[in-house]
C-alpha cells in the first residue's frame, strides 16, 4: 500500500470518527427538544408537577422575565402552578422556533389563557378578573446536563404586553 493510500485509510477514519461525534451530539440536542416539547405541552399545560423532574434538576436555578431568580424545583412548581390561578386555562400548545446547540436550547412558545379568576397580589388581597384573553410570544433558554436534565432556565416574555391584555395596564 502507498503511503498515498494510507494516508486516505486515516483521513477516511478520522472523518468517520468526527461524523459520529456529531450524529451523537444531534441525537442528544434532538432529545433535549423532545423533552422541551414534553415539557411545555404536557406537564406545564397539564399541570403534571410531578413530573417536573423529567426534565428539570432538583437545583434549577430559574431566571424570571422580571428580573428575579429561584432555585430548587418546588419553588419552580409553586411559580408556575401560581399561574394558574387566575388563568385556570393557561397553557402552551406550540413552538414555533427551537434553535440548540450542545448543551444549550432555545424554544419560542406560544403561552395563551384567560383571566377568569382572582389574582392573589399578597396579603390577602386580589385583582378580580377581566374575562380577558392573553397570547404571548415566550422563550426559554434552556441548559441542560448530560443526562439529558435543565438546570438552568432563563424565561423572557413581555410583562407589559401580558399586563396589558389581562386588561390591568393601559
Amino acid at each position: 500500500m502507498s503511503q498515498k493510500s494510507a494516508d486516505y485509510k486515516q483521513e477516511i477514519k478520522e472523518l468517520k470518527a468526527e461524523l459520529a461525534e456529531i450524529a451523537k451530539a444531534n441525537e442528544v440536542i434532538a432529545q433535549n427538544l423532545a423533552t422541551f416539547d414534553e415539557l411545555d405541552f404536557e406537564v406545564f399545560t397539564k399541570q403534571e408537577w410531578a413530573r417536573l423532574h423529567e426534565s428539570h434538576s432538583r437545583d434549577i436555578l430559574v431566571h424570571w422575565p422580571d428580573g428575579h431568580t429561584t432555585s430548587g424545583i418546588e419553588k419552580h412548581i409553586e411559580d408556575l402552578s401560581n399561574m394558574f390561578v387566575y388563568a385556570p386555562d393557561t397553557r402552551i400548545e406550540e413552538h414555533p422556533i427551537r434553535i440548540a446547540s450542545g448543551n444549550l436550547t432555545a424554544v419560542m412558545g406560544v403561552i395563551e389563557g384567560t383571566f377568569t379568576e382572582p389574582m392573589p397580589i399578597g396579603e390577602g388581597k386580589f385583582i378580580e378578573p377581566t374575562g380577558k384573553a392573553y397570547k404571548l410570544n415566550m422563550v426559554t433558554i434552556g441548559l441542560w446536563n448530560e443526562k439529558g436534565i435543565m438546570y438552568e432556565e432563563y424565561l423572557f416574555w413581555d410583562n407589559l404586553t401580558f399586563m396589558k391584555q389581562l386588561g390591568l395596564a393601559e
